[in-house]
This record gives structure tokens, C-alpha cells and sequence, in this order.
């Protein structure tokens, strides 16, 4: 980015520490494999700061958010659930301008994602960033090519890829447990209330909306987008397909081996309620893959009734699989008798030790949901929406996803961003 990262800190230093002190470690702490993060946005973040602060030989040095009262909560928080005692802030430049930190932990809302981890690798970092992991089609290609020009280790928060559960049910198609595998469905279920409607306003003292909005061009604040609704608006999130969806297509095209779609097809809405969300309550996503491959995945935001308990179902020549939300799979033959019940419930802890492991061995590409494979899955959610937005079906590049022959729809594939904020290599 063109804004200087040290130009805003030494004006707002003393307004983003809330305390600095020494940070406890565990008594198997090992200096030499010491690491050393910070972690950006606490809602999604609290949890990823208590399990990284309780894996060995991890330091939490930093605890981050725009919003004063939940970096005071985070603090505690993260002391309480792991004995760690971090220094709050409120501007994650800090992160990046200590030299002692290895790590930038991005769990900030969707439209920051890929601009903080361009910052972070650009600033010698090693960043593990939520899903999705970009907030247009442009930025996960740009974090690709920064995480290589700077050989940086860059993990997307998709967890079940490093659940035992899931690699052993992959590992069972992909062996031809069910024959040729040519198909994947997946769903996502919940009971949303309405966001209402919006009045704007002065933000709440505590917060700093002129951080917060960062890369965005300028809005006014609205008082039903925070700290959880933006993902409703496309200003910000990608609605419950980037939400939620990526989880299990990101499943899906492991299982299928797959790159990028030929051809996206999206319908949907906002059904339930009449109010200010933008993004759809109700949509269905469908993707071609070369080779004679398919998925889809179905979102109701607003019902939680199907007809499934499947997080994920593939379908083979052979038979069938299914797999839950936890990582327990069940196999079927092709005259549908159920021959295999197997699996184990995933948890956060083995994600983060991969990543941790990616960088005390210096092996970057060794992640099982390195950047690469996070931007091919989240493109899946791009082109799902831009779809659904342009109303059209997308023929893509299997070389790269990009839509061909459709301009209007292209135009959807970079953002526009406020002046200084533009991510750069």
C-alpha cells in the first residue's frame, strides 16, 4: 500500500496501547521454535488467540481491534483461557512494524483480508488469514503472487483441511472408495434474524470507524452493520456464500480434484425479511469442472430444516460418501447400503500446528490450505456471487477462473479502493 505503515502509528501510539507487558509463556517453551504472532480483529480472533496461545512455545504479543472495549476484553480474555498476557492495540500496523513478531493473524472482516496479508508478507510476515481469503477475485491472485515473491507462509482459516476426518475421507475417494467421483453437493443451514434498517450516525467513541473501513471507499456509518452484519454488504463481505459456503466448497473441490469451474450458475434472494441486507438469505450456487465434474452448494440463511445431516456428499460410478460438519463420514454402495461409518471430529489446534510447522521448518508451501489452494477455493464463492449479481451464467478459463466473453461481469472482479489503500507488491 502507498500509506505509510509507521506515519500512522507514531501519531496514534499511545491511543492503540491499552498495556504492555511481559507475556507468559508455558514452562515447555522452546526459544529456538519460538513464534511470535499478533492478532488482528477479535470476534473469530479470540479463538484463534486462545488456541495459538495455548500451542507450545507461541507468544501472544499483540491482541488487536478498532474497537477500544473489545481489545480490553481481549486481553483479559486471552490471559484467562491461556495465562498469555498481551499488549492491546487498535491500528495492526504496529504488528507489522515489530520486528519481533513473525506472524499477522487476520481475522478482520472480509474486505481486509487480503490487504493486511499483502501488508504482512511485504512487511516479512508470516500471516494466517480467515476465510474467505479475499474480498474480490483480483486480491486472492495478489496474495498469491506476494506470498511468492516474499516466500512467506500464508494459510487460509479453512480447518477441516487439516482434520483427521476429512484427509482420511479424502484420501478414500481420491483411492476410488466410490469410482470415478463426478459429483459433490453441499448445504449450509441457520435461523438469521433480520439486520432491520439502518440509521446513520456518529460511530461509538470506542471505535475507529476510519480504520475499520480501511481499504473500503468511504461510507457513512450505519448503526446495523456492526460487529457482524457487514458480511451482508457487498461493500465489505461476500454474503453467506463467502460466509459459510466456502467451508464446504472448498471441500467440495478437494474431494472432486479440481481446479477452477468452466461454468457457474447462481440463483437466490433475499426472501425472508424486507430490510437492508444486500446479500441473498436464499441461493443456490452450481459449478462444471473439466472432466465431467460438478458441484453445488444451497444456503438458507433464514430456515434451518433439510432433509440431510450431510455437511458434504460426493457421488461415484460406485457409491456414494457423505461427511458431516466435524470430519465422521459415512460410505455407500451404489444400491445405496451403508458399508462404512468412520471419522473423527476436526479440531482448530491441528490447522494451527500445521501453519506452525510451515514455518519452523521453513517449508512454506508445506500447508494444507496454503494461499494457493485457499484463492482457488474462494474464487468459487466469487464467481457464485458475480453470477447471482449479473444474473447470468459465467463461462470461465479452467486455466484460471477468469470469466470470458462477459465484460459487465468482469467488472466485478476488482474493487475500487480509497485513495492510498490499493494493495501493491
Amino acid at each position: 500500500m502507498t500509506m505509510s505503515r509507521r506515519q500512522f502509528a507514531g501519531a496514534s501510539l499511545a491511543a492503540s496501547t491499552l498495556m504492555a507487558v511481559p507475556t507468559i509463556l508455558s514452562a515447555d517453551d522452546k526459544p529456538s521454535e519460538r513464534v511470535t504472532v499478533g492478532v488482528m480483529g477479535l470476534s473469530r480472533g479470540m479463538s484463534l488467540a486462545r488456541t495459538f496461545g495455548s500451542a507450545n512455545s507461541v507468544k501472544v504479543k499483540y491482541v488487536c481491534d478498532i474497537d477500544q472495549d473489545r481489545m480490553r476484553s481481549g486481553v483479559s480474555g486471552l490471559e484467562q483461557a491461556t495465562g498469555q498476557v498481551a499488549e492491546g492495540i487498535t491500528d495492526f500496523r504496529r504488528i507489522l512494524d515489530d520486528k519481533e513478531c513473525d506472524v499477522l493473524i487476520c481475522a478482520a472482516p472480509n474486505h481486509w483480508h487480503a490487504p493486511a496479508t499483502i501488508l504482512g508478507v511485504s512487511a516479512g510476515k508470516h500471516v494466517y488469514v480467515e476465510k474467505p481469503c479475499s474480498h474480490n477475485p483480483w486480491e486472492g491472485e495478489t496474495m498469491v503472487a506476494a506470498a511468492r515473491k516474499y516466500d512467506r507462509a500464508v494459510q487460509m482459516g479453512s480447518q477441516r483441511r487439516s482434520g483427521k476426518g476429512y484427509q482420511e475421507a479424502i484420501q478414500k475417494l481420491h483411492g476410488g472408495i466410490i469410482g470415478n467421483v463426478y459429483s459433490s453437493r453441499s448445504w449450509y443451514n441457520n435461523l438469521r434474524p433480520t439486520v432491520g434498517t439502518g440509521n446513520p450516525g456518529m460511530p461509538p467513541a470506542q471505535m475507529d470507524y476510519e480504520l475499520w473501513q480501511g481499504p473500503a471507499p468511504r461510507t457513512p456509518y450505519y448503526d446495523n452493520r456492526f460487529h457482524y452484519n457487514w458480511h451482508w454488504f457487498w461493500h465489505y463481505g461476500n454474503g453467506e456464500l463467502g460466509n459459510n459456503g466456502i467451508h464446504a466448497l472448498d471441500i467440495c473441490r478437494w474431494g472432486l480434484d479440481v481446479t477452477f469451474p468452466t461454468r457457474v450458475a447462481s440463483t437466490g434472494g433475499r426472501y425472508r425479511y424486507n430490510d437492508d441486507q444486500q446479500t441473498p438469505d436464499t441461493h443456490t450456487a452450481l459449478f462444471e469442472f473439466p472432466g465431467g465434474k460438478h458441484a453445488s452448494w444451497e444456503g438458507l440463511s433464514c430456515n434451518k430444516h433439510r432433509d440431510t445431516t450431510a455437511f458434504v456428499a460426493f457421488y461415484g460410478d460406485e457409491g456414494a460418501l457423505e461427511i458431516d460438519a466435524s470430519g465422521k463420514y459415512k460410505i455407500f454402495d451404489k444400491n445405496d447400503k451403508l458399508i462404512e461409518e468412520a471419522g473423527e471430529a476436526m479440531k482448530d489446534s491441528d490447522h494451527i500446528e500445521n501453519f506452525l510447522a510451515a514455518i519452523r521448518t521453513g517449508q512454506h508451501r508445506n500447508l494444507n490450505a496454503e494461499i494457493e489452494q485457499g484463492h482457488r477455493s474462494t474464487m468459487l464463492c466469487h464467481l457464485g456471487n458475480i453470477a447471482y449479481r449479473t444474473g447470468r451464467t459465467l463461462n470461465c478459463s479452467a486455466e484460471n477462473g477468469h470469466i470470458l466473453n462477459d465484460e459487465a461481469a468482469m467488472n466485478l472482479w476488482k474493487r475500487e479502493y480509497e485513495p492510498g489503500w490499493e494493495p501493491k507488491i
